[in-house]
């Protein structure tokens, strides 16, 4: 009987049930999408109950395909940023407010400067509308109905943990990206909790990635058909979880992850942040953090354009011709702000731009630009993360434009470092599964893993590329720089 680990992944766009063996081969896997509501203009919400019967669907799936194999664990990977109002006996009272919700902006402009920065410096989550901190601050200015009736609140794995188990608890990651918790004391700071409005007890207890939970109640262990004896491990936030399960977590190692949005990540020793509050810092592990900065904008971006453009075709066949576009597109640069911006900027109402357009600018242009644009943003990201964990020797990506290899080569080229393409897209989930086979010492380390991932591909850069993106990349730095005092 072959013995598996199951990593359970519960993003934004889908939940997600992976069956791997230990070497980190996929099984199999379920996957249900969820839907997102938009009620009004910058209000974006979830249904926490359909997220919830979701991730029953998945599990129950994954455990009738794994029936012939022994499940050793299941570890849990989350999206961070999410805040729910629920009551004392664990309804939800309100959606779920997700990372993008951003309905608190308002309050980020009239936040003191010097409050923002202390906040961050002792949190490491950066002053944003993303942060459950600012939801709550929102929550409290508005009156918010759900808000006012709250006994606790709660991320969605910490929602389904209360239903399920009955316990109250949140790892250090997710508790990190609150924007509430102290980096150093992996507690909950006392000033962030009274700028919120919450009581402590309002919150979950914060447990380490390896928290082992046990005891789940008989009506779910029977409706999921729970195996015998396997151990639920609490795991940690899907970024933290992608760079394990990708195998950046040694100095040096970056991961970038692009799919709608996207991040560059890096593991590091302790806890530390950014004077120009431009990256965030989130533990991991009592002695570990990690540390980056996410944008808003990845291919969103050539979604967008590809909309816009109302080109019919393939994602593939709208790509091609921007191979033949040289470096820098001809003059036409692109800030790759549609979205709003998380970092570099920070900034909510930041708005996307194409520079240099002429009338010799065709569609195959304004895609090349648009994939260099989303590749300079995080170039730019990575050099505020270098201030803190020094310069990569090493870069993994996965996520849905690694799946463009003319999009890898350009993040090649600007970078000037050779890019890793992992065998699989699963790397929160792989991650999840591996810190719960940590948990269970089914494995000796978090470090073990790096001999358990395949690597697909290996891309080199282009040195003659790299010089002449150096030269690119000093204008689109004075451009996004120029045109942030025009966003209010």
């Amino acid at each position: 009987m072959q013995e598996v680990v199951i990593g359970l992944d519960i993003g934004t766009t889908s939940v997600k049930a992976i069956a791997f063996d230990l070497e980190g081969k996929v099984l199999a896997e379920s996957e249900q999408f969820i839907e997102t509501i938009y009620p009004e203009i910058a209000y974006v919400e979830q249904n926490p109950d359909q997220i919830e019967k979701s991730t029953k669907n998945v599990l129950a799936e994954i455990f009738s395909l794994t029936k012939k194999n022994r499940v050793l664990t299941i570890g849990i990977s989350c999206a961070m940023h999410s805040l729910i109002c629920v009551d004392e006996k664990g309804m939800a009272l309100s959606n779920m407010l997700i990372w993008s919700d951003g309905r608190s902006s308002e309050l980020v402009q009239r936040m003191d400067p010097a409050t923002k920065k202390r906040v961050y410096t002792k949190t490491g989550t950066p002053i944003h509308p993303m942060s459950p901190l600012l939801k709550l601050m929102w929550m409290k200015e508005t009156d918010y109905s759900p808000y006012k009736q709250a006994s606790y609140f709660m991320s969605m794995k910490e929602y389904i943990l209360f239903k399920w188990f009955g316990k109250r608890i949140t790892d250090y990651s997710m508790a990190s990206a609150t924007g509430l918790m102290n980096i150093q004391s992996l507690d909950w700071d006392e000033e962030a909790l009274k700028i919120a409005g919450v009581e402590r007890d309002q919150l979950s207890e914060i447990v380490p990635p390896t928290e082992i939970i046990s005891s789940i109640k008989e009506s779910i262990a029977q409706e999921l058909d729970w195996p015998i004896d396997v151990k639920l491990v609490i795991g940690a936030a899907d970024g933290q979880l992608a760079n394990l399960g990708n195998g950046a977590i040694k100095p040096g190692e970056v991961a970038i992850s692009v799919g709608t949005s996207g991040a560059i990540r890096q593991l590091i020793s302790g806890q530390h942040v950014n004077d120009n509050q431009e990256t965030f810092s989130y533990a991991f592990t009592e002695n570990t953090s990690i540390v980056g900065g996410p944008t808003n904008n990845g291919g969103i971006a050539l979604q967008w354009l590809k909309d816009m453009l109302e080109y019919k075709g393939t994602h593939e066949e709208f790509l091609k011709d921007a191979d033949n576009i040289g470096i820098g597109a001809d003059g036409l640069l692109f800030i790759p702000y549609i979205n709003g911006e998380r970092a570099p900027v920070w900034n909510q109402n930041a708005r996307g731009n194409f520079f240099g357009l002429s009338v010799t600018h065709k569609r195959p242009h304004l895609v090349r630009a648009v994939l260099e644009g989303i590749v300079f943003n995080l170039y730019q990201i990575s050099q505020s993360l270098e201030e803190i964990a020094g310069s990569p020797t090493s870069i993994s990506v996965n996520g849905g434009l690694s799946k463009s290899p003319l999009w890898v080569q350009i993040l090649a080229d600007v970078f000037g470092k050779e890019i890793q393409l992992a065998d699989t897209h699963h790397g929160a989930a792989w991650g999840a599964g591996w810190t719960a086979l940590v948990a269970i010492g089914k494995v000796d380390s978090f470090e073990a893993i790096k001999q358990n991932i395949p690597i697909n591909q290996v891309v080199q850069p282009n040195k003659s590329n790299h010089q002449q993106y150096q030269k690119v990349f000093i204008r689109y730095q004075l451009l996004a720089k120029d045109i942030q005092k025009y966003f209010e």
